[in-house]
């Protein structure tokens, strides 16, 4: 939609081991196996094995994450009536 393309998000995955995000809104849920996060472009899941949350600016929503990572997926999270819509285009 237009106002996705207004937002900036960017994920940047330095040697599976350092993760650098933009356009993070909140952190979800957090243990070292596993992040999630609510981002400007909607939920991202991140996996892996001793990860820590370097840092977080709430203000800006830049994010350093380090760890040994091995997957980052988006899942849509929308709300019912959005899937009807979409359904039926």
């Amino acid at each position: 939609t237009e106002n996705n393309m207004e937002k900036a998000h960017s994920l940047i995955l330095e040697n599976r081991k350092r993760l650098v995000l933009s356009g993070v809104k909140e952190v979800v849920s957090f243990d070292e196996t596993a992040l999630s996060l609510e981002t400007d472009l909607g939920r991202l899941e991140v996996r892996g094995n001793g990860m820590h949350i370097d840092s977080f600016d709430t203000a800006s929503g830049d994010m350093t994450v380090s760890g040994d990572i091995y997957a980052a997926v988006y899942r849509e999270v929308s709300e019912p009536r959005g899937f009807i819509k979409r359904v039926f285009k």
